[in-house]
């Protein structure tokens, strides 16, 4: 294949996945300069891998090259003790119903959404994001992270029964002139 072809084809079946690759790097850095500097790398990872690629799915195929780029990435940049690790016990969110107030004052909350999500572990969270947000099939996301189909299976319900945990977890609510409890 000549390089121009090269170029034509990896525009035509890698770039339109550019704001994806972007999105997953992002959740796994928590950075948007990190995550834009982990997407060039991969993307120069893919164009360089790209005689490889045999026509499968363009997207699970890139996410998992930017997944794996963000992952060598958070391991050398960033100190052990930052990340949580998956089998780390963490402190559990209170566990308890909320009742139906609560329930209208937290439901779709973006930014409540963004904060749960970024309490999740990174493997959790990955598989979610995978999941919910980039819609890859479980069979893609096996593919993506690396692990078998039952573990992402695993994985995206105790995810989503974390978030579903935090996000029913009352927050205090400010008002005018201070802070104020519910």
């Amino acid at each position: 294949m000549t390089s121009n072809e090269k170029l034509r084809r990896f525009e035509e079946q890698i770039s339109p996945h550019l704001k994806s690759a972007y999105n997953l790097a992002r959740w796994l850095t928590r950075s948007h300069e990190d995550a834009e500097d982990i997407v060039q790398e991969a993307f120069l990872r893919a164009f360089s891998a790209f005689e490889s690629f045999r026509g499968e799915d363009a997207k699970p195929w890139l996410l998992t090259i930017v997944r794996n780029t963000s992952m060598t990435w958070l391991k050398r940049n960033r100190n052990a003790g930052a990340t949580i690790g998956f089998e780390e016990a963490l402190e559990d969110p209170i566990e308890r119903s909320p009742d139906p107030e609560e329930g209208l004052l937290i439901s779709c909350d973006r930014e409540q959404v963004r904060q749960a999500l970024e309490q999740l572990p990174s493997d959790f969270r990955q598989a979610v994001i995978l999941r919910e947000m980039e819609d890859l099939s479980y069979k893609e996301i096996s593919a993506t992270t690396g692990v078998p189909i039952g573990t992402v299976m695993s994985r995206l319900s105790r995810g989503r029964d974390w978030l579903r945990r935090i996000l029913a977890t009352p927050h205090p609510v400010k008002r005018e002139g201070g802070a104020g409890l519910r």
